[in-house]
């Protein structure tokens, strides 16, 4: 049986901590944050225990509720979960407010990637969040199998504070049918060959080959149309050390492409992905393909067109001409521990044995539809089988193994939600013509440092 190494630091004295914790908060970057769960501290090793377990999604509750018994068998303790469901900004919140409060925090947290980054502020995540880095290191293989470009969102300083759910690759979804009436080819374009073929379908069909957001309510989906494309080019929002990368050669060359598709008819805009007038250009035909996250099928395609059953098709990304890889990453949900709590040792556990174990990670994508993170299971022939019925039967996890190695890491920043704010109204400026390429990002990256102060 896996046995975590456990090292609890000094715990302050109610008073200080909590008058700390306040002050922190209120300051906005809690940097005096730490796991303060009331009562008894005492590391649980073995019999019944009951995890408390915070998460916005219904899907990874009934996840792990099916996992109890393994998770029984392949440790000393007995598990029940009790489960909250949120909104994922509202997890955050309120795990913050707990803290401060010094009692109520759960034992295991569900963190949305667009939510994560508020943990990334001052030292909170060092603070609340138990580090798995040497619970990794101590199962062997484990470190090498886990894909770094998925451990990175949820990382700080090379310390590794939640795992995720998915590896959310970026695919291109098209209609075969359509393809093939309008005489589009399937084999090896270019980005470039893809749109002067778009504009000849949207000057003779009125059809489109590609999607924009521009929804100005909700900078995350205006940003991830921009975000898919400038991370497959090789560009990116942030370093590892959360320092803007912004204002680049690549980031420039695709907010030019998707300005010129946008004219050309090649780039569609819609409110939303999701919404009513998504789901009338899916019906009508006047969307024939886009780029998008795997997971997409399921919550775009499937809930909008589910009588285009058999007609959709899933393909690497084109390349850009210039250079970058195939494919991007987009989305995720990274599962963390609360640390210095009696449950602790208890929850880590429970997590390495329901959501990393091989089995347990086939178990998440024949149950949910995500993607393993570990690399050795995308050999699983149990996987290779798996047909998608709603994509014409295809086998996709020979296109998913060959995907595996230009799936970018993803780091985030603390000050994430600033740069999408201001990003998403220069970017729609630039859609308009209002801006070009060149000046929105530089506008962007002025805009940023001016409100971050850095």
């Amino acid at each position: 049986m896996y046995t975590p190494p456990f090292a609890a630091p000094p715990f302050p004295t109610p008073p200080t901590r909590r008058a700390l914790l306040r002050g922190a908060l209120g300051l906005g970057t809690a940097a005096a944050l730490s796991a303060c769960g009331q009562g008894d501290t005492t590391p649980r090793t073995s019999g019944d225990v009951t995890l408390s377990l915070w998460t916005h999604d219904p899907g990874y509750e009934a996840f792990f509720v099916k996992g109890v018994p393994a998770a029984d068998r392949a440790t000393d303790f007995r598990y029940h979960l009790k489960v909250t469901r949120s909104g994922p900004p509202d997890i955050v919140t309120k795990l913050l407010a707990q803290a401060v409060a010094g009692r109520g925090t759960p034992d295991m947290v569900g963190f949305e990637i667009g939510s994560f980054p508020r943990m990334l502020r001052g030292d909170i995540a060092e603070r609340l969040l138990h580090d798995f880095t040497p619970d990794i290191e101590a199962v062997p293989g484990l470190k090498d199998d886990l894909l770094p470009a998925r451990t990175a969102p949820f990382s700080r300083d090379g310390r590794v504070y939640a795992f995720d759910s998915d590896t959310p690759m970026v695919v291109y979804f098209y209609r075969e049918d359509l393809f093939d009436a309008y005489g589009l080819l399937r084999g090896d374009q270019t980005w470039e060959e893809f749109a002067e073929s778009g504009a000849r379908v949207y000057r003779d069909h009125n059809a489109s080959m590609c999607v924009v957001s521009t929804v100005g309510s909700d900078p995350g989906q205006v940003v991830q149309s921009f975000q898919m494309l400038l991370y497959q080019r090789g560009g990116a929002f942030f370093d590892a050390d959360g320092t803007l990368r912004l204002d680049s050669p690549e980031a420039e060359e695709v907010l030019r492409f998707l300005c010129e598709g946008l004219r050309s008819g090649f780039v569609i805009d819609v409110a939303d992905y999701y919404g009513a007038a998504m789901q009338t250009a899916l019906k009508s035909g006047r969307v024939i393909g886009l780029p998008m996250a795997i997971w997409y099928k399921n919550y775009g395609l499937l809930s909008n067109v589910p009588e285009q059953k058999g007609k959709w098709r899933v393909r690497a990304l084109p390349p850009f001409a210039g250079g970058g890889g195939v494919t991007a990453a987009l989305g995720g949900t990274g599962f963390g521990v609360i640390k210095d709590k009696a449950n602790t040792r208890a929850a880590t556990e429970f997590l390495f044995k329901t959501w990393l174990t091989h089995d347990g990670q086939v178990r998440r994508f024949t149950e949910t539809g995500y993607l393993p993170t570990r690399r050795s299971v995308y050999e699983d022939p149990r996987l290779g089988a798996y047909k998608d019925e709603f994509c014409g039967g295809q086998r996709l996890f020979g296109l998913y193994r060959s995907l595996l190695p230009d799936v970018p890491a993803f780091h985030q920043s603390p000050d994430q939600s600033i740069l999408y704010d201001v990003l998403a109204g220069n970017l729609l400026r630039a859609y308009r013509g209002s801006l070009t390429p060149r000046q929105a990002l530089k506008q962007t990256a002025a805009d940023f440092r001016d409100q971050a102060g850095r």
